[in-house]
C-alpha cells in the first residue's frame, strides 16, 4: 500500500523516484514525503523540468554568478540552494536533457552545487524526490536517460496507478479539494450523495490533476452550496449515462 510505504519512507533521507501516468498526484506524494519527514519545517520546493526551457534549467537549478550569461544582472540562488535544510521535488525529470543529467548526478553524488559560472561549489543538505510519466528503464535503453542516474534516483521506487485504478481514494480526494477549494474562495459548497457517485464512477482519464481543477470548477459556479448532478461538467455526465448508474442495496440480514 502506497501510504505504508510513504510512511515508512518518510523519515528517512533515501532518495525516492515517483512513476505514473500524468496527473495522477505525484506531486502529493512529495509533499506527503516532505511533511512526514524531520524536515517538514524546512522548504519543499517543486521544479518541473519539462515547464523551464532547457537553456535556463541549470541556473534555475543551480544559481548563477551575476555576468555568468547575458541578462545575468546579480548573483541568484537555485532551487537546490533554496531548498537547503528541505526537499527538492524534481517533476518529470524524465524529460531533463542529458547534459544536465550529468551535472544533476554529480550533485547527487558530491552533495555540492557550482553555479553557472562560479568556480566554486556550495556544499547543500537537500533530500531528493523525483517524478516521472515516462518508462525510465526504457530512455536509459535508447540511450535518452543515464544509466547511473536513473539507478541513482531510484533507491526507493513509488509506483503510482492511475486514479481508476484505487477508487478508494476518490472520496478522500473530492473532500480534501473540496475543503482546500471552499476556503480558498471564502464557499460552504457541498457534494450531493448522487454527484459524489457519479464521481466515483468517472474514469479520470486526468488523474488527480483533471480531480482538482473540476472541484474547483464547481465551487467557483456554485450558486446554491450544493453540487448536484445537473452542474456536473458533461464529461462526467455522458460518462455514466453510458454505464448502469450503480444501486446501493441494503442487505437485511446485516440488521439480524
Amino acid at each position: 500500500k502506497i501510504d505504508a510505504i510513504v510512511r515508512q519512507v518518510a523519515a528517512t533521507d533515501a532518495t525516492v523516484l515517483i512513476t505514473g501516468e500524468s496527473g495522477p498526484g505525484k506531486e502529493l506524494i512529495a509533499r506527503a514525503l516532505h511533511s512526514g519527514s524531520p524536515r517538514e519545517n524546512r522548504p519543499f520546493v517543486p521544479v518541473n523540468c519539462a515547464a523551464i526551457p532547457e537553456e535556463l534549467l541549470e541556473s534555475e537549478l543551480f544559481g548563477h554568478i551575476r555576468g555568468a550569461f547575458t541578462g545575468a544582472h546579480t548573483t541568484r540562488a537555485g532551487m537546490f540552494q533554496l531548498a537547503d535544510g528541505g526537499t527538492i521535488f524534481l517533476d518529470e525529470v524524465g524529460d531533463m536533457p542529458l547534459v544536465l543529467q550529468a551535472k544533476l548526478l554529480r550533485v547527487l553524488q558530491d552533495r555540492h552545487v557550482r553555479p553557472v559560472g562560479s568556480d566554486r561549489a556550495q556544499p547543500i543538505n537537500v533530500r531528493v524526490v523525483a517524478a516521472t510519466n515516462k518508462n525510465l528503464e526504457k530512455a536509459v535503453e535508447k540511450g535518452g536517460f543515464r544509466e547511473d542516474l536513473f539507478y541513482r534516483l531510484q533507491v526507493i521506487p513509488i509506483h503510482l496507478p492511475p486514479l481508476r485504478a484505487r477508487r478508494s481514494d476518490i472520496p478522500l480526494l473530492l473532500q480534501h479539494f473540496l475543503e482546500k477549494t471552499n476556503r480558498k474562495y471564502g464557499r460552504d459548497a457541498q457534494l450531493t450523495p448522487e454527484a459524489m457517485v457519479h464521481l466515483w464512477e468517472y474514469d479520470w482519464p486526468g488523474n488527480v490533476r483533471e480531480l482538482e481543477n473540476i472541484i474547483e470548477r464547481l465551487v467557483v459556479l456554485n450558486e446554491n452550496g450544493f453540487v448536484d448532478l445537473d452542474t456536473l461538467p458533461s464529461p462526467v455526465r455522458a460518462f455514466i449515462s453510458e454505464k448502469k448508474m450503480p444501486t446501493p442495496t441494503l442487505d437485511h440480514g446485516d440488521l439480524n
